[in-house]
């Protein structure tokens, strides 16, 4: 499960993003930004892919097939929009803030060296 990959590794996720973070071009990142955002995405993606696991199960019962408003889809724009404004409103451009999520490609980094380290690892439901 994803939820339990992230949830295990969080420390070096953290660890690599702000690396990421820090080399970037952009205003100024301050402390709180980076001690309190990628954390912050962290707790929100690993509740919201919990969620989505518990509501499998439901979705698969509905008549009409899964709903596009799983708990993950709802979270995830919520605090996309959020966060978005709240860069843009700091003198980010918007370059900047799509850029900036692209920092987060830690996690996908990270599952392909566990992957290449032990082929046998999943990280799917």
């Amino acid at each position: 499960m994803l939820h339990e990959f992230l949830t295990a590794n969080r420390a070096e996720l953290i660890r690599r993003c702000k690396s990421k973070v820090s080399k970037r071009d952009s205003p100024p990142v301050t402390i709180p930004e980076l001690e309190h955002g990628v954390p912050l995405f962290l707790e929100q993606l690993v509740w919201a892919l919990r969620c989505e696991e518990e509501s499998l199960g439901l979705d698969r019962d509905r008549a009409f097939g899964p709903s596009s408003k799983t708990p993950a889809a709802v979270e995830s724009s919520r605090t996309s929009a959020v966060h978005g404004k709240e860069l843009l409103v700091r003198g980010y451009s918007v370059d900047q803030v799509v850029h900036g999520y692209g920092d987060v490609q830690a996690i996908t980094e990270l599952a392909q060296e566990k992957m290449r380290r032990s082929p046998s690892t999943s990280f799917a439901p």
